[in-house]
């Protein structure tokens, strides 16, 4: 274990300097946390929950010691016909209680958004068409409409400290967008090749864009103050999943030093039921993609079930420090693991969980191998209505259980967990915050 004696030692240079200042953890989406410890569970430790319930959770944030924010939405106004809303708050970091509240934010057309704590110290938030910087207060500095009558999905802060947002779509013209972060302006609209669903990725001033049939990447241009499109960069992972015909787009893509992973078969109709059971559209499987960061013509779609029917909508997670590869199909339950070889790119499956219904982000502590899920099953036959979702701890390198336990969340989790601040963790369901903590 001498190897991986901690979890990631630094924060992305745009980012506050806390161990979780954006969601997965950072814009390579490694869901680890910074320079904090693991959970380290032990067989006599026990658990304690502290649950709030909300309409609609999207996300947690750490600042400084003991500063926790929250992000949620009015989602429900949606379905009145009316524009949505979203808020955050900085809350108690043990009863959850709200201690500061910012006003309404404008949001407009509904997506979950996100939030992120700039190195400067400010919030900013992106929810529908509206970016919003607020200060450790929750008070609301300035807005920035943004030009597309859109959902845009969440943002990424580059080592520049510039912010890069877009519109979320599955068809028509889009534009990514670099924004200044001191004047809230449109520094640079460039317009993208296709829509993209997906969340953003960035390492260093690169931003990774998955498209609805293919992925690309952009350079930020110091000088300029612009985003460049890398035309010798980009692979179309639809065309080339020949082997499964009507493949839909991908979602979030992670970032390791030699590689970008992430899953296609996105689509899916899970937005009208309480989980992603079942709720694929496609007719195959779905996939694990892998491509080279310096070569985009090495690459490999590795089917992940192998069941008919798959879809996800979040990211898969790689672990650099160990070489596992961590992949999910949500519509039909399943999570399996593979150890990754370095040289060969080659992936040896190391355990697999069937009848697993894992479909939101993780939470990964590199020193102990242990991640953070959840299994969702179906409520009209699992331990009755009262469970609906466990929150499962697993250790990475064989799947065995380190613990488990009811969250009582009906809807199963999409979202963003965080980790606390020593022992401790974060879980959103949609409709309900809860600590844990072990002791």
């Amino acid at each position: 274990m001498s190897a991986y004696i901690s979890n990631r030692n630094a924060v992305a240079s745009g980012y506050y300097n806390s161990p979780w200042s954006c969601e997965d953890g950072g814009p390579e989406r490694l869901q680890m946390p910074t320079s904090i410890s693991g959970l380290n569970i032990l067989a006599t430790d026990r658990v304690k929950l502290v649950s709030r319930r909300l309409l609609i959770g999207n996300m947690v944030l750490l600042r400084d010691p003991g500063e926790v924010y929250l992000m949620h939405h009015d989602t429900l106004r949606r379905g009145l016909g009316f524009d949505c809303h979203s808020y955050i708050e900085k809350i108690d970091p043990q009863t959850l209680a709200p201690l500061k509240k910012s006003p309404k934010l404008v949001g407009g057309p509904f997506w979950p958004g996100g939030f992120a704590i700039h190195r400067n110290g400010d919030l900013y938030v992106t929810f529908g068409r509206y970016l919003h910087r607020l200060n450790p207060d929750c008070e609301c500095i300035n807005s920035l409409k943004l030009p597309q009558n859109l959902p845009y999905n969440s943002h990424v802060i580059l080592d520049s400290g510039y912010l890069v947002t877009k519109p979320i779509a599955e068809d028509g013209q889009t534009q990514l967008l670099l924004i200044d972060p001191d004047t809230l302006t449109i520094s640079h609209a460039i317009e993208m090749p296709e829509p993209s669903i997906s969340r953003l990725s960035a390492v260093g001033n690169t931003v990774y864009v998955t498209g609805v049939t293919a992925i690309h990447r952009y350079h930020f241009d110091t000088a300029g103050k612009t985003l460049e499109r890398d035309c010798d960069w980009a692979l179309n992972y639809i065309d080339n999943a020949l082997q499964n015909p009507g493949q839909s787009y991908g979602w979030d893509p992670v970032i390791d030093q030699h590689n970008i992973w992430f899953m296609d078969n996105g689509k899916h109709t899970a937005n009208k039921a309480l989980s992603m059971l079942n709720e694929g559209v496609a007719l195959s499987p779905n996939n694990i993609i892998r491509v080279s960061v310096s070569d985009s013509r090495d690459f490999s779609i590795t089917p992940i079930s192998g069941i008919s029917g798959g879809s996800i909508s979040n990211p898969p997670l790689y672990c650099s420090q160990r070489r596992i590869l961590v992949a999910y199909d949500s519509a039909n339950a399943f999570i399996k693991a593979w150890r990754h070889d370095l040289e060969t790119n080659q992936l040896t499956a190391l355990w697999q969980r069937d009848d697993f219904g894992m479909a939101g982000h993780g939470l990964y502590f590199a020193d102990t191998g242990e991640l953070v899920t959840e299994d969702y099953r179906s409520l009209k036959t699992w331990r009755g209505l009262k469970n609906g979702e466990e929150n499962v701890i697993l250790d990475i390198e064989t799947g065995e259980e380190k613990a488990r336990f009811a969250m009582n969340n009906y809807v199963q989790s999409y979202c963003f967990p965080a980790p606390g601040f020593a022992r401790d963790y974060y879980w959103l369901g949609l409709d309900k915050l809860t600590h844990v903590t072990f002791e």
